[in-house]
C-alpha cells in the first residue's frame, strides 16, 4: 500500500465512525497488505484525530489469549491507541447511537507514573514505571464489516489492527493497588448482562501474566519508534470474550477484592 492509500483508509474509518456506516473489508480492497500498513492506517487515525484536538490518554493491547490467537492464525498480540473521549466512568450510560455494534471486555489497566520505552523493557521495568493498577471494562466497535456479503468473507486482524485494535473505550473502575502487591495472574472477573452471567476469567489468560502484556507492548512501541508515556492508561487484554452490548444492556463486571466496574448502553 502507498501512503496515500493509508490515509485514505484511516479518512474512511473515521467517517465510518462519526456516521455509523461501516466501510468493507479492508484485507479484500487491499488483498496485499501487510501488518505494516494496518500499524500505517492506525497511524494515520492518530494523526487525524491529534489534528482534530484529540488527546493520547494510552494504549489497548489486544489478541492476548490463546484462544483469540488461534481464531485469527496468529501468535502475536496487537495493540491499538486510547483518545480523551474513550474514557467512561464506572456508572456512565452510553448514549444510544455512540458506537455501531458495541462489546465489552473485561480487563486489568495499568496506569503509568514513568515512561517506558526500548526493546529490553523487562517485568521489573514495568512494574517500576507503575502508578497503580485497576479493574477496568475496554469498550469494543467495529467501524469495518465483520463479515462481507457478497464473499462471506470475515474481517481478519489487518482488518482489526487499521480499525485502531477495533477499540471504542475505556471504562474505569474506582479502585487502585499497587501493582507489586498482588498476583495479576490471579484477578479474575464476572462479567454479567442484565444480571445474568455472561462470562468469566482469570489475569492468567493475558499471555500467561498481564505485566508481561505490557512488556509486549514496550517492545512493540519502541520498534514504531513509539514509547508509553507518564500518565497513561494500559489496558493489557481481555481475559473473557467478548460479550454483546445491544440497546439496553446493563454490564456488571465485579473483579471480587480488585473491585468492580459498571456501564450500561442506552
Amino acid at each position: 500500500m502507498t501512503p496515500e492509500e493509508h490515509q485514505r483508509a484511516a479518512t474512511d474509518l473515521l467517517k465510518a465512525e462519526a456516521s455509523g456506516h461501516q466501510i468493507d473489508l479492508l484485507s479484500l480492497r487491499y488483498p496485499n497488505m501487510t501488518m505494516d500498513d494496518a500499524y500505517a492506517i492506525q497511524g494515520e487515525i492518530y494523526a487525524q484525530k491529534r489534528a482534530a484536538g484529540c488527546n493520547v490518554i494510552g494504549w489497548k493491547i489486544g489478541l492476548t489469549s490463546k484462544a483469540m490467537q488461534n481464531a485469527l492464525g496468529i501468535d502475536i498480540p496487537d495493540s491499538g491507541i486510547l483518545f480523551d473521549h474513550m474514557l467512561f466512568q464506572s456508572g456512565e450510560d452510553v448514549p444510544a447511537g455512540r458506537f455501531i455494534q458495541p462489546r465489552i471486555e473485561a480487563e486489568i489497566a495499568f496506569l503509568m507514573k514513568d515512561t517506558l520505552s526500548g526493546n529490553d523493557i523487562g517485568r521489573e521495568d514495568v512494574l517500576a514505571a507503575t502508578e497503580a493498577v485497576a479493574p477496568a471494562l475496554e469498550i469494543l466497535d467495529t467501524r469495518i464489516l465483520r463479515k462481507d456479503p457478497a464473499t462471506g468473507q470475515s474481517r481478519n486482524v489487518l482488518d482489526t489492527i487499521s480499525d485502531n485494535a477495533a477499540n471504542a473505550g475505556v471504562v474505569l473502575g474506582t479502585e487502585r493497588f499497587a501493582p507489586t502487591s498482588l498476583d495479576l495472574r490471579w484477578i479474575g472477573a464476572i462479567v454479567s448482562r442484565n444480571n445474568e452471567v455472561e462470562e468469566t476469567g482469570l489475569g492468567a489468560g493475558v499471555l500467561n501474566d498481564p505485566v508481561e502484556s505490557v512488556v509486549w507492548l514496550a517492545r512493540r512501541m519502541a520498534a514504531y519508534g513509539q514509547k508509553i508515556e507518564a500518565g497513561h492508561i494500559i489496558l493489557a487484554g481481555s481475559f473473557i470474550r467478548p460479550i454483546e452490548c445491544p440497546p439496553g444492556s446493563q454490564i456488571s463486571a465485579d473483579f471480587g477484592d480488585f473491585g468492580s466496574v459498571e456501564i450500561s448502553f442506552s
